[in-house]
């Protein structure tokens, strides 16, 4: 069951976590950018899907702008092998995490295995795909584990236990009622996947253990998956889990862009989003499909006034280099993280009547110890606290 007591201090006090999504989905970088899930209508959404990462399975929808993209530039060519393309020639993984921590970040979660199944380590077994064997050649998750702590930051990781491309042949999805039936269920995937994630466990001591889609029946079935997080808390005691295994064993909740939405109360939740349209790196998407410094901060403070934090994605370039449009943004939202930081740790919500603006059409606000902070469109808004608190105002930044 959902763990009853509070998050820890180090869950309660961040705000900012980075996701990262690279795998060899980023060596095509194409989606069509239809706009954001939870938006765009389910009947739609799989054949126009957003989400590079889901290349794959988009390539296999008849008729759909991605087959039809993937024909003209890349023939028939299966997606396997984009895995031999991905270099990551460019990988610096300490210039990843200055970049992150300039921004604010708190925690980093890199993508460890996706959909598709690649493990971006040397996973157990000889059946998984990994970055070890082809493409880069080496453990891409170590590095950045080391980088991430070094620079005083919490790290975790994403697994896709719902979803593996390369474990069995499947047909394509092409609507959210196909996600049940074809989704590996067998006791087989259940070991296979219970196997990477005790692995990932025991390499990295992951302070965020970020499951995606659900998890195995059978694991859940014969307790294999509450004695994998038994064997985590017990490995990591500070850290936390997510809601996406299919079974009450969470520790907070999660949003995606528009999508569960109805997960945004309390105060141990989390939004996760790209910069823009997708989670993978997307060519398509330029300076108008990604969030401005302005876009982001606004973001950023709507999600902490209502309790929550942000895990921002970014999609590096197959070779590992963070696309300009992407490090433009966290480059320019930098300084204003910078001040507004301090002011999110030990904070609350405010309830009705606390506070008082005049001189802003939009702007939020939350309690930091005593003092309550507000962040506007503009500096020279007039706030007030009827019970005469300390009000500290901080203006978004201009663009």
């Amino acid at each position: 069951m959902p763990q009853p007591d509070p998050l820890p201090t180090w869950a309660q006090d961040a705000s900012l976590g980075i996701f990262i999504h690279w795998g060899a989905y980023s060596v095509p970088a194409w989606a069509e950018p239809t706009g954001a899930l939870g938006a765009v209508p389910d009947d739609e959404w799989f054949t126009h899907n957003a989400y590079a990462e889901w290349y794959a399975n988009t390539i296999r929808i008849a008729g759909s702008p991605a087959a039809q993209h993937h024909a003209t530039a890349h023939g028939d060519r299966p997606y396997a092998s984009f895995l031999q393309d991905w270099q990551a020639e460019s990988y610096d993984p300490a210039d990843w995490v200055q970049l992150f921590q300039d921004a604010g970040a708190d925690y980093v979660i890199p993508v460890t295995k996706h959909h598709d199944g690649i493990c971006l380590w040397d996973a157990p077994g000889d059946r998984a795909p990994t970055t070890v064997e082809a493409g880069p050649g080496r453990d891409l998750l170590a590095p950045l584990a080391h980088a991430t702590r070094q620079a005083g930051l919490r790290f975790g990781v994403y697994y896709s236990g719902g979803l593996d491309w390369a474990f069995a042949d499947h047909p394509p999805i092409t609507s959210s009622d196909d996600l049940e039936p074809l989704r590996p269920n067998g006791a087989d995937y259940a070991a296979y996947a219970t196997a990477h994630v005790d692995d990932l466990i025991e390499r990295y001591l992951p302070s965020v253990l970020w499951n995606d889609i659900n998890w195995p029946d059978a694991g859940k079935a014969d307790g294999s998956l509450d004695a994998l997080l038994t064997r985590y808390r017990r490995a990591v005691p500070d850290g936390i889990v997510n809601d996406r295994w299919g079974s009450p064993v969470w520790d907070y909740r999660t949003s995606e862009y528009s999508h569960d939405v109805a997960n945004e109360t309390g105060s141990s939740w989390e939004h996760t989003r790209g910069l823009g349209f997708s989670f993978g790196y997307n060519q398509m998407e330029d300076t108008a499909l990604t969030l401005s410094a302005r876009e982001l901060a606004q973001l950023y403070a709507d999600v902490v006034s209502r309790g929550g934090r942000l895990l921002l994605n970014v999609g590096p370039e197959a070779s590992g280099r963070i696309p300009d449009v992407q490090r433009r943004t966290l480059e320019q939202v930098a300084p204003f993280m910078t001040t507004v930081k301090p002011l999110t740790t030990a904070r609350s919500q405010l309830a009705a009547g606390e506070l008082t603006v005049r001189g802003s059409s939009w702007w939020r606000a939350w309690q930091h110890g005593e003092e309550i902070v507000v962040v506007a469109e503009r500096q020279d808004v007039e706030a007030r606290s009827p019970e005469g608190r300390p009000v500290t105002v901080l203006a978004l930044p201009e663009s």
